[in-house]
């Protein structure tokens, strides 16, 4: 079943023009304005203009007049269209095999087979949502089973992210209002003017006397948003993109058969990568069927390769996945991602201490989804919480190392639980504590160890200081604990305790 996810960006041209001109005050209501002829109207509005009363299709005189200081730039369809490709280009790389722009303001996501990669439909959504808003772009977006349903769901909802169940769409685009359909403004309001409110409303409705009226697109738009009409994404494909291509006279649908077109496509798409002295990191096989339907296959590497073997092992782990249907017409692969990847002298099999390549692992492991494959370095920090990153597993070395001086534990918590303690201030380690409702005695402790906060990123942490013990209970268990404050000055913390880390 397919899966699809939109995307709408509802300030991108607001936003677009503020990146153009960063002197714009960002307090300041903002509109876009189109025109046709002497009327003009606003296009787009930011959120300070949204939110004072202004909308999308208001006439720009009456706008004018509602809103004072309102700054008015005139519409730039080429401009927001190129932004939006570009937003799409990315989403390609990151996300799906099959995405699309969905203009004026959204892009559009076929994530069947892709999501897992993600974590799953939710971490894969929120994520999305996030890092468009760390590019300092407003997103919402909707998963459902059909374009319709998940455009609709988009822009109808007012949260940031929507997941409707696979097969709950009808039931769900049932209660949205007519204005969701994807129909001209007339046509919707020709459907009001009857009486018709709701998509379930128009969905109950005998077809032949809608079509006479109104013709066939409001039935057209109904079977797409219900699923009853297939609505292929075609997928933006940028045009440096090395993609490889296998239509059949006759549709296949045998396993053995999958396989093996697969391979010559894979075997292609090396030689020319070696050609062009490339490697890919990130691979799409496409499967186009008969029905009008396409399926992805998405293998990530953790650098770049171009080795038909491997490539081919990571794709065949997959192929489980692959539902043919009625039968495959078309087979497309596609290097998504590619890094120069020079020829390199192997060494010699005579050196015995050669380097053990985790390599595989990663792209094995990568590849089934479920979670991030990462690893951690050091941030130049003294605060704890503070001096760990998360990087890529085959990225270089930072540079920065941890304190020496003190022990630290292998696990730290991802944020100081507190605790009950009983210890004699400033400077005496604790002689028992309660940690999530079971008290320890404390045999051994050392320390304290004294980390001063940041004074230079925050000016709360000017005075704040800690005090670190490492501990150990009767039972031989050690725990990195720390009291808020140097014990004499309430100025430098809450002198209540905490517990940071579990040693090994």
């Amino acid at each position: 079943m397919v899966r699809v996810v939109s995307v709408f960006l509802p300030t991108l041209a607001t936003d677009r023009v503020r990146r153009a001109d960063p002197s714009l005050p960002v307090e300041t209501p903002l509109v876009v304005i189109a025109r046709s002829g002497s009327k003009r109207w606003i296009a787009a509005a930011d959120e300070v203009a949204l939110q004072l009363g202004l909308h999308v299709g208001m006439p720009a005189a009456k706008a004018q007049a509602l809103v004072q200081q309102l700054i008015m730039i005139d519409a730039d369809p080429v401009a927001d269209r190129t932004a939006l490709e570009r937003l799409t280009l990315w989403a390609l790389s990151q996300y799906s095999p099959v995405v699309a722009m969905d203009p004026p303001d959204g892009i559009l996501m076929d994530t069947e087979g892709a999501d897992h990669l993600q974590g799953g439909e939710e971490l894969m959504l929120s994520g999305l949502v996030n890092r468009f808003r760390a590019r300092g772009l407003a997103a919402r977006a909707a998963i459902a089973d059909t374009w319709g349903a998940a455009h609709a769901l988009a822009r109808t909802f007012g949260r940031e992210t929507v997941i409707v169940p696979r097969g709950e769409t009808a039931k769900i685009v049932s209660r949205l209002p007519l204005s969701s359909l994807r129909l001209p403004v007339e046509t919707v309001a020709g459907l009001r003017t009857l009486g018709f409110v709701t998509i379930g409303d128009l969905a109950g409705t005998p077809r032949a006397p809608l079509t006479l009226r109104f013709g066939p697109e409001v039935g057209r738009r109904l079977d797409q948003m219900f699923g009853r009409l297939a609505e292929p994404i075609d997928p933006i494909r940028p045009a440096d993109l090395i993609e490889l291509h296998k239509s059949f006279a006759e549709p296949i649908g045998a396993a053995e058969t999958i396989e093996k077109y697969v391979s010559r496509l894979v075997r292609q798409l090396c030689s020319e990568l070696e050609q062009r002295g490339l490697g890919v990191r990130r691979a799409d096989l496409v499967v186009h069927r008969v029905d009008n339907t396409m399926q992805a296959l998405r293998a990530g590497t953790a650098k770049p390769v171009r080795d038909v073997a491997w490539l081919m092992k990571l794709f065949r782990d997959r192929f489980e996945r692959i539902e043919p249907g009625f039968g495959i017409e078309k087979l497309s692969l596609a290097a998504t991602l590619v890094e120069p990847l020079p020829e390199v002298q192997s060494a010699s099999s005579l050196i015995e201490d050669q380097m053990t390549d985790v390599t595989p692992l990663i792209d094995v492991l990568g590849n089934r989804g479920g979670q991030r494959i990462f690893r951690v370095a050091p941030v130049a920090s003294d605060v704890p919480e503070r001096s760990v990153q998360r990087i890529s597993p085959m990225a270089d070395e930072v540079g920065a190392t941890w304190p020496q001086q003190w022990p630290r534990p292998p696990r730290l918590l991802a944020r100081p639980e507190a605790i009950e303690v009983i210890a004699l201030l400033p400077d005496h380690p604790p002689a028992s504590f309660t940690w999530r409702g079971k008290r320890r005695r404390v045999k051994r402790a050392d320390g304290p160890e004294r980390i001063f906060g940041e004074w230079w990123k925050r000016s709360a942490e000017w005075v704040a200081v800690r005090d670190y013990f490492v501990v150990e209970d009767e039972t031989g268990e050690r725990f990195w604990i720390f009291r808020s404050g140097d014990g004499l000055d309430t100025q430098t913390g809450s002198h209540d305790w905490f517990l940071h880390g579990i040693f090994a």
